[in-house]
């Protein structure tokens, strides 16, 4: 089976996670500070904090910005569940703006009018989470505007998008955000195995996520109530989590860090070829907006349903029957039951149920051979011809 996406993994890794199991710290050493600084350089921001996973990484963010009880959040609804469930951990309400039928990204003339008449009725966002599907990044200098009109906080969810550029500068240098999450799930651009980071250029936000990832404890005498007992004390002066990462996590990371652009180089030569081949085919391919390089986790196209003679799901089993990994990236997150049960009836955002129907994630990874690449497209091409 052709995987829709897997890890790169060298020997340098391995020598790199090998040297920690080596070493005197597993956990809470040095990796992780290195990892985190490798992250903040490449992204040209302030500050890095690992965590054990995105998911995380979007909890401490919403929490760090003041998300609580009483509080909304909008994200998209073609999305991971998690960027809407950090929210619902915080106590906090959810909703959702439409995808834009060519990028599948949040669509600022959808947010823009929900934002109008939230404000009418006194029911705007605390934080607004832009999600880069694919690793195509959002109209970010459009949303930050809205939220300078609004007053809203920006959480970018760029866990497809490390590696991308937007308007010829990278990704999570949160010029038009607060707060930008990626993550390091082995299918992602990168990996560290689990593991995910929240960047940032605001020192007050940085020191609230690195107190909630710790279980809410410093060593810090300068946040504590009162003088330290002795060298050995600490103080819990939050409601925290375990969220760290591990340095054999963090190793692994710094150590892929140097093949991101090599990665990401990879997936776009891919993205050619299949723009090529595919042509002629009744789908629709990935539009590329020309201001943004995507980090390209995910080549994801729509079948032409009203050209075929095959339904949605009887091309998507043929090609798992073929042994190729196709997935669907993803299941409309207002209509999973969880979410049904808290009002949304399913059938709101019509761009993103439209998506649903129509799309299907080809494999792509940047160790995908073009041998391979040929037996997807033979199979898909002889399915739709």
């Amino acid at each position: 089976m052709i995987p829709y996406g897997r890890q790169d993994i060298s020997e340098s890794d391995i020598e790199a996670v090998v040297s920690v199991l080596r070493s005197d710290f597993l956990t809470q050493g040095p990796a992780v500070p290195a990892f985190e600084r490798s992250v903040a350089e490449y992204c040209s921001a302030k500050h890095a904090l690992a965590v054990n996973s995105a998911t995380s990484a979007l909890h401490i963010a919403c929490l760090a910005l003041g998300v609580g009880p009483g509080d909304i959040v909008w994200t998209t609804p073609i999305t991971f569940v998690a960027s809407a469930n950090c929210a619902r951990y915080c106590g906090a309400e959810v909703d959702f703006v439409d995808i834009n039928p060519r990028t599948y990204n949040m669509d600022v003339d959808c947010l823009a009018s929900k934002l109008a008449e939230a404000a009418r009725v006194g029911k705007l966002p605390k934080v607004v989470i832009p999600v880069h599907l694919c690793g195509q990044p959002c109209d970010m200098a459009a949303i930050h505007a809205l939220g300078q009109q609004y007053g809203f906080g920006i959480i970018e969810d760029a866990s497809h998008a490390i590696g991308g550029r937007y308007l010829g500068e990278p990704v999570g240098n949160c010029r038009y955000s607060d707060i930008t999450v990626f993550s390091f799930h082995p299918v992602k651009i990168v990996t560290t195995a689990e593991g995910g980071m929240a960047v940032t250029n605001d020192a007050d936000l940085a020191a609230k996520m690195a107190l909630y990832r710790s279980h809410g404890i410093t060593r810090d005498e300068a946040q504590m109530t009162h003088a330290a007992d002795g060298p050995w004390y600490y103080q819990q002066i939050e409601l925290g989590f375990n969220y760290r990462m591990t340095d054999l996590q963090a190793a692994l990371g710094v150590s892929q860090m140097h093949r991101l652009d090599e990665f990401v180089a990879a997936r776009h030569a891919l993205a050619r070829r299949y723009d090529r081949l595919l042509a002629d085919l009744p789908v629709t391919l990935p539009y590329q907006l020309p201001d943004t390089y995507s980090g390209l986790h995910l080549y994801v196209i729509r079948l032409q349903l009203n050209a075929l003679k095959h339904t949605h799901r009887e091309v998507f089993d043929a090609l798992r029957a073929r042994g190729i990994g196709v997935n669907l990236h993803y299941i409309p997150v207002h209509t999973q039951p969880y979410y049904r049960k808290l009002g949304f009836r399913g059938d709101e955002f019509p761009q993103a149920q439209q998506y649903y129907a129509e799309a299907i994630s080809l494999p792509m990874y940047s160790g995908l051979d073009f041998s391979n690449q040929d037996r997807v497209i033979d199979a898909l091409a002889e399915m739709l011809r």
